[in-house]
């Protein structure tokens, strides 16, 4: 069972916060994050870093200002997830605002597969490109590059994943993680990378005299789509993420987000005067990724491109009755899962493969993450591809960094990983169909080479105990509105109760009533119906609630121990 352990706060950083103006519980949570002066929580536009940090990205925005010049048809070619779909739309919809002749094309999972392949890229030729442009991937399609070369078409790379032991030969490759970037956030998502190379083009097209007599494009009107993409491709939240997502969430709160994610967050039944982080991972990003798993991104992508509400309603109503068929695939997907694991003992691997033929190569992510986050082992689910292979889609835990195992993998057992890629904490692969034993064995050696028996067990990290008095609503709000995340973890907080009263609610969930050092608190325990001893040591966060015009603030427990 994890333990609930107090995450370190450095005493001298937290008091210089102090002095520096902030308020002892928010110098407290930020100096454990590692926040060091206020500056970094402002996130103000003016902070982000430059542009021209990103290696090539000056070449970038000359090919682009080069063919708006020129007229030339550009084509992005997108992926199908949700940063994909961002990253794809503020690409059109930017390009657009300078002038550019660009459409779009989208992989179908199942039909094409990842990135710029060479299956792609003779799609992509039937639309006579002059250029094409990848976003959120394109680091690893050496031979779809390559195709396109073959045809005459150059090709802007534009993506935020490792690259692996060679380049492609694109024209221009644009990714903080490419080998010689200065760039110091290594965190951007793909559609951060598509806004940086946006924001290089209009200098790049300043600079040529483009607006001596006219206005320069407001990029700040793609901001809710990075925030979104940001959020919900669970990258790092590093001070730079944390900007362009607080950005982005003040400009739906203003009621200036695009018509399609007014429309997502219409359907889902969240105010966006009101939106947070939790909306876009939780809320906007699963609807935004149900039309990339179950049928195509297409429809994704056309929602946040939509300008008018009733084309965008529609379209989010489809995406909405999508995400809802999603779940129901991933609920059976699991109960099936956990069928097949009833034996599973987690104390003997120190990794988890699983594979059924008729699992949907779409919801295997899901599934995966489900199943981490039950056995807490690094796991990799396979669904059966329909050109034979088995493709898979991995999640790991802290302490193990998942692409660099699968690379370890691979040069071990030459040819047994078709290909791969991904990042620390999720990953991607393929391969033959009948080798699943062979890779779960494979990847159980190295998994145990590189993960400590302590980082099997798995802690509840807090921010310690919170004065009885600072248990407000007002705190719950601002910690809600906040932006928290990868990285820079939502607060929790830890001390010892009493249980008071509990009663099952909802069939599933148990209401609460704790006691300590003489206040009593209305706490909740989600998806938990199990009775609790009468004294527990507890992690829990605080949630602001409102009902009937009263505002209070609730605790949720999101795990305990037995209280001393």
């Amino acid at each position: 069972m994890p333990a609930i352990t107090t995450r370190p706060c450095p005493v001298g950083t937290r008091s210089a916060l102090e002095h520096a103006g902030l308020s002892p519980i928010w110098a407290r949570l930020y100096a454990a994050r590692g926040v060091k002066h206020p500056d970094e929580v402002a996130h103000r536009l003016p902070q982000l870093l430059p542009p021209d940090s990103l290696l090539s990205i000056d070449h970038a925005a000359a090919l682009l200002a080069d063919a708006i010049t020129a007229q030339r048809r550009v084509l992005i070619i997108g992926d199908y997830d949700a940063d994909g779909a961002t990253a794809c739309a503020v690409g059109v919809r930017g390009l657009r605002l300078f002038g550019a002749l660009v459409e779009y094309l989208v992989p179908n999972r199942i039909e094409h597969g990842y990135g710029l392949s060479p299956a792609i890229v003779e799609l992509a030729a039937a639309r006579q490109p002059e250029l094409i442009v990848t976003v959120d991937n394109g680091i690893a399609a050496i031979e779809g590059v390559a195709a396109a070369n073959a045809l005459g078409i150059p090709v802007l790379v534009t993506d935020h994943h490792l690259p692996g032991d060679a380049l492609p030969d694109a024209a221009c490759i644009v990714n903080p993680n490419q080998p010689g970037c200065g760039f110091t956030s290594k965190n951007l998502a793909g559609v951060g990378v598509m806004f940086y190379v946006l924001l290089a083009l209009r200098a790049e097209l300043r600079r040529r005299g483009a607006y001596a007599t006219a206005p320069e494009p407001d990029l700040r009107g793609l901001l809710d789509l990075v925030a979104l993409g940001t959020v919900a491709d669970v990258v790092r939240l590093d001070a730079n993420n944390r900007t362009l997502v607080v950005q982005g969430l003040a400009r739906m709160r203003a009621g200036r987000a695009n018509a399609g994610l007014q429309a997502l967050f219409q359907v889902a039944g969240r105010d966006p005067a009101q939106a947070s982080v939790y909306d876009l991972g939780f809320t906007l990003g699963p609807r935004l990724n149900a039309a990339g798993r179950l049928d195509d991104m297409t429809l994704g992508i056309e929602c946040l491109l939509a300008d008018d509400a009733a084309t965008a309603q529609s379209l989010a109503q489809q995406l909405d009755t999508l995400n809802r068929a999603r779940r129901d695939v991933e609920a059976d997907m699991l109960e099936e899962a956990l069928g097949i694991l009833a034996t599973f003992d987690p104390a003997d691997s120190h990794s988890l493969t699983a594979w059924q033929p008729g699992w949907h190569a779409g919801v295997i992510g899901i599934l995966a993450s489900r199943l981490k986050d039950k056995f807490h082992r690094p796991t990799v689910v396979f669904a059966s591809g329909e050109d034979g292979t088995l493709k898979g889609s991995g999640r790991s835990i802290t302490g193990l960094h998942l692409r660099d195992a699968l690379d370890l993998v691979d040069r071990r057992h030459p040819g047994l990983i078709l290909k791969f890629g991904g990042h620390a904490m999720a990953a991607g692969l393929s391969l033959a169909a009948g080798r699943h034993d062979d890779f779960a064995q494979a990847f159980e050696t190295v998994v145990r080479e590189l993960l400590d028996p302590a980082d099997l067990e798995g802690v509840v990290e807090t921010d310690g105990p919170l004065d009885v008095a600072e248990h407000g609503y007002e705190l719950a709000a601002a910690l809600e509105r906040a932006v928290w995340g990868q990285g820079f973890p939502a607060p929790l907080f830890s001390a010892t109760f009493d249980v008071v009263t509990q009663r099952v609610v909802g069939e599933k969930h148990l209401k609460l009533q704790l006691a300590r050092e003489g206040a009593t608190f209305e706490a909740m325990r989600f998806f938990h119906p199990d009775p609790l001893p009468p004294r527990i040591h507890a992690a829990y966060a605080l949630m602001a609630n409102e009902f009937n015009g009263r505002q209070t603030c609730q605790l949720k427990v999101v795990h305990w121990e037995p209280g001393e």
